[in-house]
């Protein structure tokens, strides 16, 4: 039985889930809750398909060999998913839970049970698999239930460990992009087997004979009922292993001291660096109030490891992630794909940025905000300078694309170049329009110190599978024009017409923004000053 105030911490994370970001109105409410239980009910008939084709008793010796490998899967999801998708799911914010006299072993507990809401989609499928075992007449009923309840337990404690260990490692400024971008880095690897083949090791681990000693196989051995003890004294130690590894980063995080580790690790800037340089040429170029607005923004920008982590992605990760479709064996597109492959990748980018540079342009700034409001400078002159900052990081974005393919030695030609400048700039500006309008109706604070978490609102990344392919629209009618006429001269021509467009839609959706801001200045500040509670969500 969980304790009356364990009950009242896990209750306030329940409502909490239910109720988070209260003033999004009906409207956003039908369309997360469409997208909530479309996800959902895709996992549930997974996991009802699953539970089906496991209560097969025909299927008896295809499940001995294929339960390993689908456990496999889900522990890899359940531990990885949530990193690579940026988000850690719901978490205790432990400092503010120890004034309380709650014993450490009980928040623990807490902490645990919290890793359901990490990756529910796996215990769906856990569940699924357990009940058709359960059913199957050639399986032993006795054992599906225990064994994977077990696997279930390691991988929240699993979970818990790997989640406390991740955020000691995050607060230390030197290693949160270089981690970051390794774990995503690891989202290409299927792109890189298609085009290169499947390693032997790995082969050997995909489809080979099941090792009884990885928590997978040990798992399945024991849910399948087989006979003598190794396989569940071995799920037995994994579980054991799993609480001792959860609870002892439990401990380091509960000792450590997140705020000294930052404050140690502050250095003074030396003066005439290149972060000075690149800070000070906004005001060789415009006058004040814009030039220390872009300057002001371009600092903030360099110094937020969330910008650093997907500026280093877009020509990283985005080079990796269509590399082998492009040159690879199985590449896709034909030589269209090939030969555009320059302008793919920086447009890739260019939305890896947009959710620090143009969807949630205020989330930075939190509470320091109100200065807009106070400050003589009207605010659309606030949104300008953010977007000429933005622009400025899609520049140097697409300029730092351009230069690690020539130093991958592709075939590029100056045309190709120029190209895929003037594409990105085209789609920014759409982009940028659109950006400041979710800015004054959709903000939320951000913490700069946080790099794996998303800065935009949820319920607005909802809305850009609708954004997306309609700001789009216009430049890709240039790639018709070219296709249709075989000229470059209509590309151009559509391209710069589509251009022409997007800054008249600049500019009107710029001054709805300003008025926006000016009418709904107390909900805006309001929801950039939130605090975090004791119970946060990642």
């Amino acid at each position: 039985m969980i304790p009356g105030h364990l009950q009242a911490i896990l209750w306030a994370q329940w409502k909490s889930l239910l109720h988070f970001r209260p003033r999004a109105g009906v409207a956003g409410l039908v369309l997360s809750g469409v997208a909530v239980a479309g996800w959902y009910g895709l996992w549930t008939g997974l996991a009802v398909a699953a539970g089906v084709f496991a209560a097969e008793p025909g299927n008896r010796a295809l499940l001995a060999s294929a339960l390993p490998r689908g456990l496999m899967f889900v522990c890899g999801y359940w531990q990885l998913a949530p990193v690579l998708a940026a988000s850690m799911g719901a978490s205790l914010d432990l400092r503010k839970l120890l004034v309380y006299p709650i014993p450490r072993r009980e928040l623990y507990l807490v902490e645990v049970l919290l890793r359901v809401t990490t990756c529910p989609e796996m215990l769906l499928l856990s569940m699924g698999l357990a009940a058709g075992l359960s059913l199957n007449s050639a399986v032993p009923r006795w054992a599906p239930l225990p064994a994977l309840g077990g696997f279930i337990l390691f991988n929240l404690f699993l979970s818990a460990g790997v989640r406390q260990l991740l955020e000691r490692v995050l607060a230390k400024k030197r290693a949160q992009e270089i981690l970051v971008l390794l774990l995503v880095l690891v989202g290409a690897v299927p792109q890189l087997l298609l085009a290169t083949g499947v390693p032997r090791p790995l082969r050997v681990l995909l489809v080979g004979p099941p090792w009884v000693f990885w928590p997978w196989a040990a798992a399945g051995r024991a849910a399948m009922g087989e006979t003598g003890p190794l396989a569940w004294v071995l799920l037995g130690g994994f579980v054991f292993a799993g609480c001792v590894f959860g609870r002892w980063q439990f401990e380091r995080s509960l000792n450590s001291d997140g705020a000294a580790t930052g404050s140690a690790q502050y250095r003074p800037a030396r003066r005439g660096g290149w972060l000075e340089w690149v800070g000070r040429w906004p005001s060789a170029c415009f006058s004040d109030p814009l030039a220390a607005i872009l300057e002001k923004e371009i600092r903030s920008l360099v110094r937020t490891p969330r910008f650093r982590l997907v500026f280093l992605m877009g020509f990283t990760f985005g080079l990796v992630i269509w590399l082998p479709m492009a040159f690879g064996r199985m590449h896709f597109g034909g030589s269209g794909f090939r030969d555009n492959y320059l302008t793919f990748v920086s447009a890739y980018a260019l939305l890896l940025l947009g959710d620090v540079t143009f969807w949630n342009s205020l989330g930075l700034d939190r509470s320091a905000a109100q200065w807009y409001y106070l400050a003589p400078v009207s605010f659309g002159k606030v949104l300008v300078g953010k977007n000429l900052a933005a622009m400025f990081a899609v520049v140097t974005e697409v300029t730092a694309v351009t230069l690690a393919c020539v130093a991958l030695r592709m075939p590029l030609g100056m045309g190709k170049v120029a190209e895929a400048y003037a594409v990105t700039l085209a789609l920014s500006v759409y982009l940028l329009a659109t950006g400041n309008l979710s800015s004054v109706h959709y903000p939320i604070g951000v913490r700069a110190d946080q790099s794996w978490k998303t800065t935009s609102p949820a319920r607005f990344r909802a809305l850009l599978f609708l954004v997306y392919p309609l700001v789009s629209a216009p430049v890709l009618l240039a790639y018709g024009a070219r296709w249709a006429f075989e000229s470059e001269v209509a590309f151009y021509v559509v391209l710069a017409v589509a251009a022409g467009i997007g800054i008249i839609y600049y500019g009107v959706a710029l001054e709805a923004a300003r008025e926006a801001a000016e009418v709904g200045r107390e909900k805006i500040l309001a929801a950039l000053g939130e605090g975090a509670g004791p119970v946060s969500l990642g």
